[in-house]
């Protein structure tokens, strides 16, 4: 809710208060792709209020394409990891000269988080014209967008979130009973953690470094610097 003692901003009156506008940025900075959990347990009202704001993301066309599952099952979340150690295997081969790095990375917390969602793309997407004809792939923006809402939502709620991608989609589609048409995107590590970390954790770790905004922001054309 605005502060309705503070103006909101003397040139935009749409806009949020002071406060709130320094939490949704906060939040944005310090959200973070988080590996080690500490276990315990998401509120069930929490988790209800962390995928409602998931629901709220935009979606072209209005198709919301989400769909997802929770996983409560343990002898599931067992199979599941199962899927993202062999994947990590072939990653680490694929990988060449960096493989033993690799493999010293921790790269989920599938057994840890106190809750594992897998975030899917429904079947039956073909028939969503509107915003998609050229593009296609904007189904799988908007579902990265839900993705992005709930982490963001996740990280003010002082829980950190996890997206794992190592796993292969067709294997863990016929895991899951997914009907024909639909993909499994993204495994979704969330719960408590014992702190976050002040930078990404391949960053943390030498695996890579962030490259800042000004080399990515062109004008008007292609490479061309503003």
């Amino acid at each position: 809710m605005t502060d309705q003692t503070t103006p909101a901003s003397p040139d935009n009156p749409h806009a949020f208060s002071a406060a709130e506008r320094a939490a949704v940025y906060r939040a944005i900075a310090e959200r973070r792709d988080m590996r080690h959990f500490s276990g315990g347990t998401v509120a069930p009202e929490l988790l209800a209020r962390l995928l409602d704001a998931a629901h709220h993301a935009p979606s072209v066309g209005l198709m919301q394409p989400w769909r997802f599952i929770r996983i409560t099952s343990v002898e599931l979340r067992r199979q599941i990891r199962a899927l993202v150690e062999a994947e990590r295997l072939r990653t680490a081969e694929a990988l060449g000269e960096r493989s033993e790095e690799f493999m010293r990375l921790k790269v989920e917390g599938v057994e840890d988080s106190a809750e594992l969602l897998v975030a899917c793309l429904m079947d039956g997407r073909e028939r969503f014209i509107f915003g998609r004809r050229t593009l296609p792939q904007m189904d799988l923006a908007s579902l990265s967008c839900a993705i992005q809402n709930l982490w963001l939502a996740a990280r003010a709620e002082g829980l950190g979130m996890g997206w794992v991608s190592l796993f292969d989609p067709l294997a863990l589609a016929g895991l899951l009973g997914l009907p024909e048409g639909a993909e499994p995107l993204a495994l979704l590590c969330l719960g408590p953690v014992r702190e976050f970390y002040p930078r990404p954790m391949l960053v943390e770790e030498g695996w890579a470094e962030e490259k800042p905004l000004a080399g990515m922001l062109y004008e008007n054309h292609w490479g061309q610097q503003p």
